[in-house]
């Protein structure tokens, strides 16, 4: 199971899915979950079993889904916190999004020097592929 196929009529139990379950759907360790919770980072403290267990429903899934897309794209787990309170309060959505439209804005920064440092990689392969091009001629 993957947060992105999780089908909550076929797929997910009713009872919700334990901690190393949501840790492989979500790509996050079951420390990290632990430390997620810990830090205030879900919504609400996942539900529990009667033997104690956490038990993650598939909103709890969807919403790690957020959190890895947030942190996988580089946003600090500060911008991700404020994210989250605001995301608990009503009429926040202008501060949610102006949260958003920072990140966007470094991501897009990186990702243009990234393409700068992929554009040199591609130079320095054009050149080895002519360096060997003519060598191959040479040595014909």
């Amino acid at each position: 199971m993957s947060i992105a196929t999780v089908e909550p009529a076929t797929d997910f139990p009713a009872a919700g899915v334990t901690i190393s379950a949501a840790a492989e759907a979500s790509g996050l360790s079951v420390d990290t979950l632990r430390y997620y919770e810990r830090e205030g980072l879900t919504l609400d403290p996942p539900d529990r079993s009667a033997s104690g267990r956490r038990r993650y429903t598939e909103g709890d899934l969807r919403w790690l889904g957020t959190l890895v897309m947030l942190r996988k794209t580089g946003m600090p787990i500060r911008d991700v916190r404020a994210f989250v309170a605001l995301y608990r309060k009503e009429r926040t959505e202008h501060e949610r999004m102006a949260i958003l439209t920072a990140h966007r804005e470094r991501v897009l920064a990186d990702l243009r020097e990234v393409q700068g440092h992929l554009a040199a990689i591609e130079r320095k392969i054009d050149f080895y592929k002519a360096v060997l091009t003519k060598e191959v001629v040479k040595n014909a």
